[in-house]
């Protein structure tokens, strides 16, 4: 079953086909937007500002924690060390590139989730790729990406963050994986059963926390590492463009390898066109889409242009460094994307590797808090409000069953599911891109970002 998963994963789903239709979105999307990214710090600017007399169920600041919560994940660590070992150091610059040019697809989603979203029966708001079909008069397609969200939910967000917890605390600690799931699952049933509400508030505290205590941690190694820095740069950006041996403990690459890593995982940590953090964003207290979708947007500034670019400097970095870490190991095989991070966290002495425990636990933590609501949202939308409680349940048994099962499955399960998420979402943004531009163009481009759109629900 692995095999085949592999095989569809590869040849299919993230095949070439995959890759340019995602990377040809976000370029497309730059342009479109007129450069959306040149306004992240803008964004950032405005996360900060109190919107409570607006309409919505959480702040701005609220709901950009609440999307953070699931993009800044294992992701992050793993994910990175995973793409790595498989498409060799050069993934670390498509992964960055893909990061760089997904800040607009990330705002043009969120945008659409925003503008098209819906006022349910008991005062919340729903939206996402789904309500934006409905605008379309294509419900069908909506609730084709609410069913792959739904489902998708248990890779991206449930079973692959619980064995990335299982994992680490059973070698580093040696717990049995059944205990550890155990908590896992108790300790994510108190807040889920809570609602978004609950949800947002424990990651308002929780993400900014465990973010910069992973990037400390990040500086620190790159400060032991500081005289490897400029071979590191230029190995990973020669190994991104030509065909590699298997050298100084990376496998042998291609262009097109190193590519389909560095995005794929790219995509799994930031979640750029998978439609899935907008639905936080389309909770935002706002008085017109542009705002919030600027504000979401920055979500991947922070996560992949930050947090992974340090991950990966870490990675290669230490590999250059240090002979005995390697991508390879004894036998040929490739080393799991777990086992790279954990070696090179090892070089902080005392801390290192307790550190590296608390990043992975936080971060997969809230990762299975924020996908838990886009799962619920996704649910309510196609069964209604009682379905929520048997999805909750069910959320809670997926995250014991990954917690044991083995991480390949886990992760290229994942893969698989992310682009089933991606083709609908995509579909949905393009048919709107006029919309978007035009909206970009008067609230942001042109200065009016604190008016009011008459047709914001």
């Amino acid at each position: 079953m692995n095999d085949l998963l592999v095989w569809i994963d590869n040849n299919i789903m993230w095949g070439p086909a995959m890759i340019i239709f995602l990377l040809g979105t976000h370029i497309y999307l730059t342009f479109k937007t007129g450069f959306v990214q040149k306004k992240v710090l803008k964004g950032v600017k405005e996360s900060l500002k109190n919107e409570d007399h607006k309409n919505g169920d959480l702040s701005v600041f609220g709901s950009l924690m609440t999307a953070l919560s699931s993009t800044i994940g294992t992701g992050n660590i793993i994910g990175v060390g995973t793409a790595i070992a498989i498409g060799g150091p050069g993934s670390v610059f498509w992964t960055w590139i893909g990061g760089i040019f997904g800040i607009a697809t990330k705002y043009a989603e969120s945008f659409i989730a925003v503008k098209y979203r819906r006022k349910e029966a008991d005062g919340s708001y729903l939206g996402g790729a789904m309500t934006a079909f409905e605008h379309l008069n294509m419900p069908a397609w909506g609730k084709i990406f609410a069913w792959c969200c739904a489902l998708g939910a248990f890779g991206i967000g449930c079973s692959s963050q619980s064995k990335a917890i299982s994992d680490i605390v059973s070698v580093n600690y040696n717990i049995s994986n059944v205990i550890v799931a155990l908590i896992i699952c108790a300790l994510t049933a108190l807040v889920v059963f809570g609602g978004v509400k609950a949800i947002a508030r424990v990651c308002e505290g929780l993400v900014p926390f465990m973010s910069i205590v992973y990037v400390l941690g990040c500086l620190i190694i790159l400060i032991i590492n500081i005289a490897y820095l400029p071979q590191t740069v230029a190995t990973i950006l020669s190994a991104a463009f030509t065909t590699r041996a298997a050298v100084g403990g990376f496998i042998g690459t291609t262009i097109i390898s190193a590519a389909r890593a560095g995005i794929a995982r790219g995509l799994f940590s930031n979640e750029a066109g998978m439609g899935s953090a907008p639905q936080a964003t389309a909770a935002s207290k706002c008085n017109n889409a542009v705002k919030p979708a600027l504000v979401g947007s920055t979500g991947v500034f922070w996560d992949t242009v930050v947090v992974c670019l340090m991950t990966g400097l870490v990675l290669v970095s230490s590999i250059i460094k240090n002979d005995a870490i390697s991508c390879i190991l004894a036998d040929g095989s490739v080393i799991s994307g777990s086992g790279l991070v954990s070696a090179c966290f090892s070089q902080i002495p005392v801390f290192g590797r307790p550190l590296l425990t608390f990043g992975i636990l936080t971060f997969a933590y809230s990762t299975i808090l924020g996908w838990s609501y886009y799962g619920e949202n996704c649910i309510r939308y196609l069964l209604g409000e009682k379905a929520i409680i048997v999805y909750r349940v069910l959320w809670i048994v997926v995250i014991f069953i990954g917690a044991i099962v083995s991480e390949g499955a886990v992760w290229t399960l994942a893969d698989i599911l992310n682009a089933a998420m991606c083709i609908p979402n995509v579909i949905a943004v393009l048919l709107l891109r006029n919309v978007i531009a035009e909206d970009t163009k008067y609230y942001l481009n042109d200065e009016h970002l604190e008016e009011t759109d008459p047709d914001l629900a």
